[in-house]
């Protein structure tokens, strides 16, 4: 019986509040503006924004009159059109998701104000409470989720569409045909002759559902560009639905590699990224890129590891992969018996990383690794008998052996006993 008084009580408070539909609506309107700066300034999007708040205000108060089921009801067309404006002018999906949160709230309020000036006793007040909070969260949680779906596949499509010109002027860039500088920036948006340079190969290991993977690979360029305080926007061009490259603009060659792998990490939890150097110009636009190729060329031969691959950290190893049987036979060569992937030689192998690095010091190496320093000497000289030759026998070629072996792993290394 409660509730029924409840549907009642509700359709009572919705056909009132519709009686104030157009002041309603503005008032929504409004708030989300003055809450949301990223939809300001544009008049389309706050026309369509205009429009979605008033037919999910109908949507609702149609719901709550008539006791239908919102939790089936499709996103409103307008809804579904802001969604898809939003994502044509890069406004954050953050943006999109708050607009409907704060809309939310000042349509129940003037739901509840209503409510309490109908007066019904507490239990009825209570039920048609909860059942207004019921019917609205269930609406709102599954036209949010719609819209979602709608500004991620309009985001890749727009983008698709947008770098389609921009993808032409690249190629034509990084083929080294002649440039006229002036008509590539204005195609581009970018300056490729006036500033320094870090290209980037983004990926998504694994196709996305949705088809939102475009734009998350867009979003966290933004980010990088951000975090390392570039000088001008970065340029973004989509390869396919979960591949993109970039470019980020800088006004000197120093770059904190660090700062840049945080962003990425910390930016999208399945994107992979290779990175050129820093490079000047418009060659330095061509060679960062082939450089990022080169990192990215390790990154999916090594197969695992860190998910950020800098070609300034990795370039003589990253050059070796052009071709990797080769390469592998050299390491092995270079390694001999060293070169099996098992614990003991894996010690090894760490152990004289570190003691090079610390230029062949017992007592630094020892102090790095947490070890006697019994323990490390014991450890060189069992690697010098295993190589059947002093360290300082071909070091360089054992230190560029070892590096590759940390990038690359097991994949460079002979099966262990097993």
């Amino acid at each position: 019986m409660g509730s029924v008084e409840a549907a009642k009580c509700l359709s009572v408070v919705a056909s009132n509040v519709a009686a104030h539909m157009p002041e309603v609506s503005q008032d929504v309107w409004e708030l989300v503006i003055a809450e949301i700066p990223h939809l300001r300034g544009d008049r389309i999007i706050l026309d369509t924004l205009k429009a979605s708040v008033e037919e999910n205000i109908a949507t609702l108060l149609h719901g709550f009159e008539n006791d239908m089921p919102l939790n089936t009801v499709d996103g409103p067309a307008a809804a579904l059109d802001y969604a898809r404006r939003l994502a044509q002018r890069n406004v954050p999906i953050s943006s999109l998701v708050r607009s409907y949160r704060i809309g939310h709230w000042r349509f129940l309020e003037w739901c509840l104000d209503e409510l309490r000036r109908q007066g019904p006793d507490e239990k009825v007040c209570t039920a048609t409470a909860r059942l207004m909070l019921e019917l609205s969260f269930g609406y709102i949680d599954r036209v949010s989720e719609r819209v979602i779906e709608v500004y991620q596949l309009e985001r890749d499509r727009w983008l698709l569409g947008q770098t389609a010109v921009r993808a032409v002027r690249v190629r034509e860039i990084l083929a080294e045909k002649h440039v006229d500088a002036d008509s590539a920036e204005s195609a581009l948006g970018y300056r490729i002759g006036q500033h320094h340079h870090v290209g980037l190969i983004l990926w998504l290991p694994r196709r996305p559902l949705g088809g939102e993977g475009l734009a998350r690979l867009d979003r966290l360029t933004s980010r990088i560009a951000v975090e390392l305080n570039c000088c001008a926007n970065p340029l973004f061009a989509a390869r396919e639905e979960s591949l993109a490259w970039a470019w980020l603009a800088f006004r000197s060659p120093r770059v904190s590699w660090d700062v840049l792998a945080s962003a990425v990490e910390d930016g999208d939890p399945m994107a992979w990224a290779a990175v050129g150097d820093v490079e000047p110009g418009v060659e330095g636009f061509r060679r960062t890129h082939r450089q990022a190729v080169r990192a990215q060329e390790l990154a999916m031969a090594a197969g695992t590891g860190a998910r950020v691959t800098a070609y300034a950290q990795v370039a003589p190893i990253a050059l070796m992969c052009t071709n990797i049987e080769d390469t592998r036979a050299w390491v092995w060569s270079v390694l001999g018996a060293l070169a099996v992937d098992d614990e003991r030689c894996a010690r090894l192998r760490e152990t004289l990383q570190t003691f090079f690095a610390t230029g062949c010091s017992y007592t630094a190496t020892a102090r790095h690794q947490i070890l006697h320093k019994n323990t490390v000497q014991y450890r060189i000289r069992r690697a010098e008998e295993i190589l059947g030759r002093p360290l300082q026998e071909r070091r360089r070629d054992l230190e560029l052996a070892l590096l590759a072996v940390q990038y690359l792993g097991s994949t460079f290394l002979r099966p262990g006993p097993s």
